[in-house]
């Protein structure tokens, strides 16, 4: 039984569930929704509720948030497709970050040994729904990748699933719309959305670029009134005649 807790154990069980969803993901093939669309008969309010589960799941098993936010906007519309994305974003984010952190965090954190990890790792530990509130508001980093990476850290559930649930919903709503409303893709909702996208796209990869300095960890400074002392220079004796 200690063997089956070793860290180590449960890395590798983690690898093999990721590694599973991915091959179902693969199999199923979820992008069939937005060509198919939703079972015959089944109403818009149960149907939304049983794509948030199936959108948090996706979301844990690597299926890349924009393809299911436009499949929100396609299925639902705007109003309720926002709703059922962001709720899935949420559910996803926590199935993640629980897995990550009761299955792989023991044996990742001895590995955060770098500048960058442990700089990274103070960041989320001190100020973590901050942190996390941008790193959803301007999204640099895989939904999935920064949830797992989350897990790993000291960052707390009330500040990480706090942060998703406001930060997602900027971007998430522009994919949506731009769903609802690709059948048109002149209209004005599609044309915004599709500008939002772009936009947030160079404000993440600017943000990230001017706060990088804030990863890395601070020189210590000298102390107040400290004056380098240097050896005193010694020259020859000057000899009279």
């Amino acid at each position: 039984m200690s063997l089956l807790l070793a860290p180590w154990i449960r890395l590798s069980l983690l690898v093999v569930l990721l590694a599973a969803a991915g091959a179902g993901v693969l199999l199923y093939e979820p992008q069939r929704l937005l060509a198919e669309g939703l079972p015959p008969g089944l109403p818009s309010g149960p149907a939304a509720l049983v794509f948030a589960a199936a959108y948090g799941a996706g979301t844990a098993a690597l299926v890349p948030r924009p393809l299911l936010n436009l499949a929100a906007g396609a299925l639902f519309g705007a109003p309720l497709g926002l709703a059922a994305a962001v709720a899935g974003s949420v559910l996803g984010a926590g199935i993640s970050f629980g897995l990550g952190r009761a299955l792989g965090r023991d044996a990742l954190r001895p590995l955060l040994r770098g500048r960058w990890l442990l700089a990274a790792d103070e960041q989320l530990a001190r100020h973590g729904f901050r942190s996390m509130l941008a790193v959803r508001v301007f999204p640099g980093l895989p939904f999935a990748v920064a949830n797992y990476c989350a897990a790993i850290s000291r960052c707390g559930w009330l500040p990480f699933l706090t942060a998703t649930a406001i930060g997602v919903v900027p971007n998430t709503a522009a994919y949506v719309v731009a769903g609802a409303s690709a059948s048109s893709p002149g209209s004005p909702a599609f044309l915004l959305s599709a500008g939002f996208i772009a936009v947030s796209a160079v404000a993440a990869a600017v943000v990230g670029w001017r706060k990088r300095h804030r990863l890395a960890p601070a020189k210590p400074a000298r102390a107040a009134g400290h004056v380098p002392q240097h050896p005193p220079v010694v020259g020859a004796a000057s000899h009279g005649p």
